[in-house]
């Protein structure tokens, strides 16, 4: 009987550890074990070692474009804002690469070529076929009606999916994407709102561009299908806006997120290749975490870049909370926050260059950073730097870290990040924007 005892006691113990590792997943069968597998490797191939050189070639990407709009001055920025009013002006480089061109509704594709940071090289649905949403419901979620965005995420190899019209999409379910795909909703007011939230679960090579993400609410599950050849039970979702868990090179632009009922974004259990840029998040306690378990060492291969973002009105926390892996947070606006900016635990590096902090009126809440679970013995060797960074209203920044260890990552060695003087230019189109064929967006 003792036997037994302990043998059920493992079960449920093992039953309740099951969902953590495996998110959502109800039955973790050989379809699931596949695209883990697969996943980890690709992840692995994604991870790069000197992750420096990606800091440095994202800064230098932010300098040349500043550079050739010759703002080198506060008084120059004024006459070029004046002299191209009503004209379409790119200031950080994701959005020059684009989003001047007033035939872009002709050449979507262009877009796969503008990623920059950890996600650099992630080209999305570009080598395939355009498929278009015509239909914003959601009512089957085990056999998903062709012409609706669940649809379009499952199918086999490479898609780039646009959409017919300006819509509301409440899923009634977590809608899981596979790999290889763009959801760009350019060209239309297009809402993920009032349901589910997006999940990308060992998968690669996948952007996300233009959606509205917000009201996200936790789901029951049930059978779910998860490709044109596979249905399988979820158990409830989180709640998150988008759940990125064990992928790699995924570009996350031009979002605007708010009021989900967990994290507006998540990435977690090796998940790396990373890029959120030119994003928008506002009324959101806790807006990103990146890694989920001070014991999930895997971690360390998480790879982040966060650039070009307004952290705007309502926000509270976890912008981002980091675990394990190297972050470079660039040229963001936070222009909002309750508790703190940046946050993490269990020793991640995290790189801040040319960061606006508006610190608020609160005098317990000026420090843009926080440790959680650590003694100052311990956190003050975790390399957490900033450099260039804008402290406005008292915000202050605790650096850590042996400074000779971490002298890679200074600016005596690392191209600069563009001061954050710039910021409110390098951000003056965060968020989803809105794209009319035949103009500039």
């Amino acid at each position: 009987m003792a036997a037994i005892n302990r043998s059920f006691v493992f079960f449920l113990s093992f039953s309740v550890i099951i969902p953590t590792l495996l998110a959502n997943i109800g039955d973790f069968d050989d379809y699931w074990k596949q695209r883990e597998a697969e996943a980890k490797k690709y992840a692995d191939l994604a991870f790069n070692p000197r992750p420096e050189e990606v800091t440095q070639h994202f800064n230098a990407h932010v300098a040349r474009t500043l550079a050739e709009l010759n703002l080198n001055s506060s008084r120059r920025e004024l006459r070029m804002k004046r002299s191209h009013k009503g004209q379409c002006m790119a200031y950080n480089p994701i959005d020059k690469c684009w989003r001047c061109d007033p035939n872009w509704a002709n050449n979507r594709k262009r877009l796969a070529d503008c990623s920059l940071g950890f996600a650099r090289g992630t080209i999305g649905g570009k080598m395939g076929e355009f498929y278009v949403v015509t239909d914003g419901s959601d009512d089957n979620v085990a056999d998903p009606k062709p012409g609706t965005l669940r649809h379009a995420v499952i199918q086999k190899g490479p898609l780039w999916i646009i959409f017919a019209r300006s819509m509301i999409i409440r899923l009634s379910q977590e809608l899981i994407v596979s790999s290889d795909k763009t959801i760009d909703a350019r060209g239309a007011n297009v809402h993920i709102a009032y349901g589910a939230g997006i999940t990308l679960q060992f998968v690669r090579n996948v952007i996300i561009h233009g959606l509205h993400i917000h009201d996200i609410v936790p789901c029951d599950g049930g059978m779910i299908r998860d490709s044109v050849d596979h249905v399988g039970f979820r158990t409830k979702s989180d709640g998150d806006g988008i759940s990125i868990f064990g992928s790699s090179n995924i570009w996350i632009d031009h979002v605007s997120a708010s009021n989900c009922y967990d994290g507006l974004i998540d990435a977690i259990q090796g998940s790396t290749a990373i890029t959120i840029s030119n994003c928008h998040f506002t009324h959101h306690n806790e807006v990103m975490l990146f890694g989920a378990s001070d014991t999930y060492s895997d971690d360390t291969k998480m790879q982040i870049t966060v650039a070009f973002t307004h952290f705007g009105k309502g926000l509270v926390q976890r912008m981002p909370r980091c675990r394990w892996g190297f972050i470079h947070v660039v040229n963001n606006d936070y222009s909002h926050w309750l508790m703190y900016a940046i946050g993490g635990s269990s020793k991640p590096t995290i790189i801040s260059q040319g960061n606006r902090f508006v610190a608020p009126p609160n005098a317990a809440a000026k420090e843009v950073t926080k440790r959680d679970y650590a003694s100052q013995q311990e956190w003050a060797n975790w390399p957490w730097r900033s450099e260039g960074d804008m402290m406005v209203n008292g915000a202050f920044f605790v650096q850590s870290g042996n400074p000779d260890a971490s002298k890679k990552f200074s600016s005596e060695f690392m191209i600069k990040a563009y001061p954050a003087t710039m910021v409110p230019l390098l951000t003056k189109y965060s968020g989803s924007l809105t794209c009319f064929p035949g103009k500039p967006c």
